[in-house]
C-alpha cells in the first residue's frame, strides 16, 4: 500500500514503523529514505516475510520482497527521493544543510507525512544518523507522543526497519535506471556503475563527463569530496560581485565587474575590476538578454 492508497482500517490501531535511507554515500543519484509501518499486531507476521538488510540481498530478490510487501494490505509504506541537486545545493549554501541534517528532516518528513493520513504511530524504529541517543531526543521533542528506537545497524536488527530498507533501495535503483539525463552532449553515456566513490567505472564516468566551464551533469552530487579532484583543471569562473571593503568601512556601494578567467575572452586593456556595474564591461551574456543587477526584490 502506498502513501496514495485509502487508509486501511488497521491504520487507526497502534502502528509500528521502520525507517532506513539508500544511496547516501554514492557521488551519483538521488538519496532515497523509505519507511515501512503497520499495526503493532501484525509484527510476528512480519517477521516471517524474510525481510532482510537490503544490502545483504541480491537485487532479484529484493525486487521480489518489494513487489511481495506492495501487494500486502496489512503493510503500508512511503519514499522521500532527495535529488542530487538538491543534496549538493543545500550542502554548498551560505548557511550549509549538512547530510545528518538533510536525512534528519527526511525521516521527519515521513513521520509527519505517516501521521497526517491518519497512521496512529505509535513506536518508530530508525537506523542512527549520528549520536543514537541524541537523534532519539530530537525526535522524542518532535513527536512525543511517539516512543523513537534509535541504534547502529537497526536494518538487521528490526524487521520493519528491514522492508523499510528493501524499499528505499529498490526505489533508488529503479531511480538510477530510469534516469533521464539532462544533458544531451554527443559523448554522454550511461555506463556510470554502482554509483560509489571507489567504483572503477563511477571514478570513469566522471573524468569522461567533467565539462572544464559547466562542471558535472546533474545526476552528480558536485558537493561531494569525490568531485574536488576532477575540479582542478576546470576553468576559474569569478561572477560580478558588491566590492566588500575589506578595511572595514562597511560600504557597499562601490561595484566592480570582476573577470572572468580562463574563458577564452580578450581582456579589456582597462582593468575589469575598474569597470562599474553600470553593464558597459558586462559578459555579452548578461548584455544580450539585458538583464540588470539589482539589490532589492
Amino acid at each position: 500500500m502506498g502513501s496514495d492508497a485509502p487508509l486501511p482500517k488497521w491504520a487507526s490501531k497502534p502502528c509500528i514503523m521502520g525507517i532506513d535511507e539508500a544511496g547516501r554515500g554514492p557521488v551519483l543519484g538521488p538519496m532515497v529514505y523509505g519507511c515501512l509501518y503497520c499495526a503493532r499486531s501484525y509484527q510476528k507476521t512480519l517477521s516471517a516475510l524474510n525481510f532482510a538488510d537490503s544490502k545483504t540481498l541480491k537485487e532479484e530478490k529484493r525486487e521480489e520482497l518489494f513487489e511481495n510487501l506492495k501487494a500486502d494490505d496489512s503493510i503500508g509504506w512511503d519514499v522521500d527521493v532527495i535529488d542530487p541537486k538538491e543534496l549538493s545545493a543545500k550542502m554548498l549554501k551560505r548557511n550549509k544543510i549538512n547530510l545528518n541534517e538533510i536525512s534528519h528532516d527526511s525521516a521527519i518528513g515521513l513521520i509527519n507525512r505517516v501521521l497526517n493520513i491518519g497512521v496512529l504511530l505509535t513506536e518508530v524504529f530508525l537506523d542512527t544518523v549520528g549520536d543514537p541517543e541524541k537523534y532519539r531526543m530530537k525526535l522524542s521533542q518532535r513527536f512525543p507522543a511517539i516512543k523513537f528506537v534509535v541504534a547502529k545497524k537497526a536494518d538487521s536488527l528490526y524487521p520493519v526497519v528491514s522492508g523499510a530498507s528493501i524499499v528505499a533501495k529498490v526505489t533508488r535503483d529503479r531511480a538510477l535506471r530510469e534516469w533521464v539525463l539532462d544533458e544531451t552532449a554527443d559523448n554522454t553515456h550511461r555506463n556510470f556503475g554502482s554509483g560509489y566513490p571507489g567504483d572503477p567505472e563511477t571514478k570513469a564516468w566522471l573524468e569522461h563527463h567533467k565539462h572544464l566551464i559547466f562542471g558535472f551533469p546533474s545526476l552528480v552530487r558536485f558537493s561531494w569530496g569525490t568531485c574536488t579532484p576532477y575540479l582542478k583543471d576546470m576553468v576559474e569562473v569569478l561572477w560580478e560581485s558588491d566590492k566588500m571593503d575589506e578595511e572595514g568601512s562597511g560600504s557597499s556601494h562601490g561595484k566592480r565587474q570582476l573577470k572572468l578567467s580562463n574563458v577564452g575572452f580578450t581582456p579589456s586593456k582597462r582593468k575589469s575590476e575598474e569597470i562599474e556595474s553600470s553593464g558597459k564591461g558586462r559578459c555579452k551574456f548578461f548584455q544580450a538578454r539585458k538583464l540588470e543587477q539589482v539589490d532589492n526584490f
